[in-house]
């Protein structure tokens, strides 16, 4: 039955617990009746100011039953990503402050050390929880004291290798840990690989009939005499446990997930069970709210809606369209005219844009799981083959591929096209999720034509660009939406290493001042010139450089201010100087990028306008540049800084 705000008239426990030292006071028998208040107060708080939602309503009674049988924080439990950690954050003292979830100043959107003492190891990116525990575990057996570490990991964060890699090694040291395979048979999209298809197996053979399931004992990978099926008679491939027992597991399970008896007794008896042990238990995503329960996908991350229906506020009708939807529109039109032309993602179809692509070509669709290192091979291997594959990919999860990026693509100049969304600051998710650090870890590679848009046309040109080419290139671009132009009616190529002038100083006064501008910087960049007169370069290329552009402007003007939404160490702006040092010219420079700091979450304008970023901060950094003496020497000057200071 679907749970609404009328259900409960009032909150009768949960104001009563605000640490899991609380939660141990109330009699069990209450424990289902605050499941059922955290649940409508996630309700009823997320519909007011979204956030990740349905990953949580599937957690609530696991979150109770762990901090109701572990000595936290003296026991550790590590979530995996933190997707679905907000009912750990209700019950470990921050349930008043979840309304700022997400935002500038708010709790954090994943757990974080520095949050709270229960949140015992920061998260954001997927499959780590597993080795994360297994080092506190071995810690704890180096130190020679007696504690309990639990990894609590989702069915898509399985489909990591990293989590079989932590699997593989805690086995072999047979730590004293536990592994809670969190199975709701999705990911922010359904799941997908050989290792879903066997959980589907015995979810299916087991008949999802979990409540009658009797406490599991140690190593026992059958199931008891009142489950609805006979173990014995099941093939060893779809035995639940065959799998994780050789990797040196107890398993334990599968076990209804919203079963606070079964799962308080499993856990009562698990956390004093020596070495590693594993349970396997079922959970719905966007459990205890219909609409949710229906369109979990949908209900992964939200804005506002209405508690009570799950209806969304109607919304207007977009004038603009995002760079992620104009890359799979190119994509899709690009496919129709190459059969050559393949699309991957890490898990990501919707947040990158291929939802259409998957549909008009589903045999040239490859959804990895969540296997970045795979993802970026696998297409290495496709290009072997004289393939044209196109890995769509966040910034930020393309550095779990990097080493697979140099040793696989770039060495070999294998034709792969990089499609690389979310660079720069994306908002809400904050440090863990900001594209800041590609353009410096792309531009140090050889072989690898890296390149940022501006503009829709821009974006779908780069595309054409990357197709074209023989190597390596990447196409890096922003969330949100693009800057709408003129569209050509064929993405032609660009010339690779040539960026374009969009903007000349239209009077003579001096000091004369140029951007050099990257991607989706270049908009502001012609706000500021507009104030101070300035020559503005969309210098489109990160490498190659168009190195006889710079050196024009570095001859013609008295200042160049460079401009990117990346880290300033190692980033465009780098590159623009070291350029100038290696062709011995000399001119003040100014770099403008992304401090030398892991930048927290909150709106892009808001982060933008608290590093400097926005429009106001740059023409502060560059009215300062302008009165300092600097202007005055010869040298390269990077900055902004005074001599003086």
């Amino acid at each position: 039955m679907s749970l609404h705000a009328t259900d409960v008239p009032g909150y009768t426990l949960l104001g009563r617990v605000e640490t899991p030292a609380d939660l141990r006071k109330l009699p069990i028998a209450d424990l289902p009746h605050l499941a059922v208040e955290m649940r409508r107060y996630l309700i009823e708080t997320l519909g007011r100011i979204g956030g990740h939602f349905a990953a949580n309503l599937g957690t609530v009674e696991l979150s109770v039953a762990l901090h109701r049988c572990f000595e936290t924080p003296h026991d550790r439990l590590v979530w995996d990503v933190g997707h679905q950690a907000y009912p750990h954050k209700m019950l470990t003292g921050r349930r008043s402050r979840l309304e700022s979830i997400r935002k500038l100043g708010g709790l954090m959107p994943f757990c974080h050390r520095g949050e709270s003492e229960y949140d015992t190891f920061g998260v954001g990116h997927s499959s780590t929880s597993i080795s994360a525990a297994a080092g506190m575990a071995a810690a704890a057996r180096v130190k020679g004291e007696s504690r309990r570490a639990v990894a609590i990991i989702g069915d898509g964060g399985m489909t990591g290798g990293m989590a079989f890699e932590a699997l593989n090694h805690a086995g072999h040291l047979g730590l004293d840990m536990l592994v809670v395979y969190n199975d709701n048979d999705m990911s922010i999209s359904e799941n997908v690989g050989a290792l879903r298809d066997h959980s589907a197996r015995v979810a299916a053979t087991l008949g999802f009939a979990l409540p009658r399931q009797q406490p599991p004992s140690r190593g026992s990978g059958e199931a008891s005499e009142d489950d609805c099926c006979d173990a014995n008679k099941m093939h060893l491939a779809d035995r639940p446990g065959a799998l994780f027992e050789t990797l040196g597991f107890s398993y334990h399970g599968p076990i209804d997930g919203h079963d606070l008896d079964a799962l308080i007794r499993a856990f009562d008896q698990l956390k004093v069970a020596k070495g590693p042990q594993f349970l396997h238990v079922i959970t719905v995503k966007g459990k205890g709210f219909e609409p949710a329960e229906g369109a979990p996908i949908k209900y992964h991350g939200v804005t506002q809606f209405d508690p009570v229906t799950g209806a969304f506020p109607a919304k207007k009708p977009a004038t603009k369209a995002t760079f992620t939807q104009v890359f799979g529109e190119w994509l899709c039109e690009a496919a129709k005219r190459d059969p050559k032309i393949v699309a991957i993602t890490p898990a990501m179809r919707e947040g990158s844009g291929l939802v259409e692509f998957s549909q008009q070509f589903p045999t040239r669709y490859f959804d990895v799981g969540i296997a970045e290192q795979h993802a970026v091979t696998l297409a290495a291997g496709m290009a072997c083959e004289g393939l044209k594959p196109v890995c769509a990919i966040y910034s930020t999860f393309l550095q779990r591929g990097y080493d697979q990026l140099i040793h696989d693509v770039a060495i070999q100049n294998l034709p792969v096209t990089f499609a690389i969304d979310r660079g720069g600051l994306v908002g809400a998710d904050g440090a863990t999720h900001h594209g800041a650090f590609d353009l410096s870890y792309l531009r140090c590679i050889p072989n690898l034509v890296v390149m940022a848009p501006s503009d829709e046309n821009e974006l779908r040109r780069m595309l054409a660009t990357g197709s074209a080419h023989g190597g390596p290139s990447a196409v890096r671009y922003p969330r949100g939406n693009v800057l709408g132009v003129a569209l050509d009616e064929v993405a032609r190529p660009l010339a690779i290493g040539k960026g374009r002038i969009v903007r000349e100083a239209r009077g003579r006064r001096r000091p004369r001042v140029a951007f050099l501008a990257f991607g989706c910087m270049v908009p502001m960049a012609l706000e500021a010139a507009d104030i101070l007169d300035a020559v503005v370069a969309d210098m489109r290329f990160v490498k190659p450089l168009d190195l006889e552009l710079l050196l024009e402007l570095a001859q013609e003007n008295d200042l160049l201010v460079t401009l990117e939404d990346n880290a300033k160490t190692g980033g465009a702006g780098s590159a623009i100087c070291e350029a100038l040092a290696a062709h011995q010219v000399q001119v003040p420079l100014l770099m403008l990028g992304l401090p030398d700091q892991f930048v927290e979450h909150g709106t892009r304008e808001e982060l933008l306008a608290q590093i400097g970023l926005d429009t106001p901060g740059v023409l502060r950094s560059v009215q300062k540049r302008l009165r300092a003496k600097d202007l005055d020497d010869s040298a390269v000057l990077v900055g902004p800084q005074r001599r003086d200071g």
